[in-house]
Formats: C-alpha cells, structure tokens, sequence
C-alpha cells in the first residue's frame, strides 16, 4: 500500500542560483525537472532567468523569462509534446511582517508564446513563512512554509489552476539553502501540464558582489 503511494508520487526538482550585486539588485537562474511518478515517467522540465528589483524591505519587482517543455504522459519525454512555450513575465511581490510570521503576496502576468498559439496568465501566491532556529548573523537557518497559488486566464473558463505547497527549508551557510516539500496541484481543463501530488527537493545558492553586503535575510524559497 505505502509502496504503491511513493510510486504515484511525483518528484519536483529545482536548482537555482542567485547574484546578488547590491541590497536592491540581483540576477538568478533556475531550471527545473519534473516527472510524474517517483523519479520515473519525466514529463516536464524548464529553465529560466531574470532580475530582481528590491524596492524596500516589502516591495519588490522581477523581469523575467523562461523556455518551459511539456511532454505526453506515459514515459519518460514521449513525444509528441504537450507544450512547447516560451515565457515573458513582470512580478511584483508585497511582504509584511507580523510577529514572528512573514506574509507574501505574489502578482505575477505571464506572456506565453505556445506551439498551440499566444495565451495570457495572471497568478496570485499567498505564502505564510515561520523562521526559526538560532540566530546566524542576519537569519535564522530553518524555515517553515506554506503557501497557495490561483492561475487565473483572460478566456473562459477563467481559472485554470490552483497550487498548494508546504515545505521545510534549511539554510546550510550563507549561501547555499535546500528544501523540502509536498506539493498538491489541481488543473482544470488544460493539458499542458498534469495535477498530482509532487515531493519537492530544490537547492538554492547565492553569490555575492561584496562580501558585506547584508542580503541574507530569511526568505521564500517556495515553487516557482
């Protein structure tokens, strides 16, 4: 029973890595594989880029794009594709700190260009992230989270997705940080991508332009 269960799990895979150039500015990278099953039945993967613009401690913005290949269920990388896209998106993200406890909110609009024609995206990310842990310099090395993501488009039937995630996150140095997580997506009436139920295993690094620079803060690492 438990066997059959890890089986029909599927894996989320994500590296990404970050240049940090001062406290506003920064640059990352990030690709990401997927499969369907428990590291078996690879359907999915993307690779992205993009730059950050940190207007205070609660506001920020991001340019970004992105290659994403989606492949017919089955297998690993049947063909034919179920998508082949290429992504434009501006993001803007508002934090707020309450006690102990960080809210995000994410607002994201996605320019894709398909083999199945142009489409638009709207996103909206709620997160509520808990640090913890004994104080290394400016963070805290464990982080609890949880998050839930609404896709929405501009043709009916309107809504497209929801994305449900919990994750653990521990930051190794100042640096390098990994996550685990579980991951619920639930898809309606689209078939670029599959819903089900994903463990998560991502692995963040950041470089820094100035070895002083104060840019280590407890942060979300949630799914892109």
């Amino acid at each position: 029973m438990l066997k059959g269960q890890v089986a029909d799990l599927g894996s989320w895979n994500i590296l990404n890595l970050k240049y940090n150039y001062d406290n506003k500015w920064s640059a990352f990278a990030e690709t990401q594989l997927r499969s369907l099953k428990f590291y078996n039945n690879f359907h999915y993967y993307e690779y992205k880029g993009g730059i950050n613009y940190k207007l205070n401690k609660e506001v920020s913005f991001t340019l970004a794009a992105g290659n994403y290949q989606t492949y017919k269920e089955g297998g690993n990388f049947l063909l034919p594709k179920n998508n082949d896209e290429f992504r434009l998106w501006p993001q803007f993200s508002l934090t707020q700190t309450i006690g102990k406890l960080k809210f995000e909110q994410r607002y994201r609009s996605e320019f894709r260009f398909t083999n199945n024609g142009y489409r638009n995206r709207f996103r909206y990310r709620l997160a509520l992230m808990y640090a913890f842990g004994k104080q290394k310099n400016d963070y805290k090395p464990f982080q609890l989270s949880i998050s839930n993501e609404l896709f929405f488009t501009h043709k009916e039937p309107y809504f497209e997705r929801n994305r449900i995630q919990t994750a653990f996150n521990y930051r190794v140095n100042k640096r390098a940080s990994i996550q685990l997580g579980y991951l619920h997506q639930f898809d309606y009436r689209i078939n670029d991508e599959t819903g089900r139920d994903f463990l998560v295993i991502g692995f963040y690094y950041e470089l820094f332009r100035k070895e002083n620079t104060s840019t280590t803060e407890n942060k979300d690492i949630q799914v892109d």
